[in-house]
């Protein structure tokens, strides 16, 4: 099944095809398939029946407006202007380290962009900043007050979207990126002191014909994270 262009008919399908997309189609998205993804989405498990997730959906001009303000902004300040949670730990062990590495590499080897090409890679990261281009963008944030259990919980419920995306022949990339926005994010949503801001989302139509859309980001090999107990 190619995972560029084919709907997904199984949870396997599914899983098997989703990839984080990084080129986008302009074809526009049906507000009322967002809504449905939406509202399947939320039937994701939920610790005590908290529902701790907030979303926001965002699509057209108002999106246009706040790619464009991002963008302006990014240009003086590509770094951002600070996350309310570390998006990774500040001293990353391995074999997270390399792992992360590794697929950095891979992405820039595909993309053609070498090492020592420091304006490639910085082009290619404020792509983040256009939502690689897709029409429909979405928003996470999450009480203050919520534990790790409850992050978990939103954790599920993006990645129902993300694979009901997929039974709709559509693609998504999660972007933790976003929370280095976060000022300026809970201003454009009105997003409260008390909520902390997670991450985006994009979603549409993959570009089939983008290079970037051919990464495969590797997997470690069963036996070094499952084990199995009993017959």
């Amino acid at each position: 099944m190619s995972r560029l262009k084919s709907p997904s008919s199984t949870v396997s399908d599914a899983l098997n095809t989703r990839f984080s997309c990084r080129a986008f189609l302009d074809t526009p998205v049906p507000l009322d398939l967002i809504q449905s993804i939406v509202e399947t989405a939320t039937r994701a498990p939920s610790g005590g029946n908290l529902q701790p997730w907030k979303m926001w959906v965002v699509t057209g001009e108002p999106l246009k407006n706040f790619v464009d303000d991002i963008v302006t902004k990014a240009k003086e300040n590509p770094a951002g202007e600070g996350s309310e949670y570390h998006i990774y730990p500040p001293e990353l062990t391995q074999p997270y380290k390399a792992r992360r590495s590794d697929i950095g590499e891979r992405m820039y080897e595909i993309l053609g962009i070498p090492r020592d090409d420091k304006m490639g890679r910085l082009a290619q990261m404020f792509n983040n900043y256009t939502f690689f281009g897709a029409p429909c963008a979405m928003f996470f944030a999450i009480d203050k007050q919520m534990q790790e259990g409850q992050w978990s919980d939103m954790g599920m419920v993006i990645q129902s979207i993300m694979l009901l995306a997929r039974e709709h022949g559509l693609h998504t990339c999660p972007q933790e990126i976003w929370a280095m926005w976060t000022p300026t994010i809970k201003q454009f949503l009105d997003i409260p002191d008390d909520m902390m801001f997670f991450c985006g989302l994009a979603i549409g139509h993959a570009d089939p014909e983008a290079a970037i859309n051919q990464l495969v980001s590797p997997r470690a090999p069963m036996e070094e994270v499952v084990t199995y107990i009993g017959d």
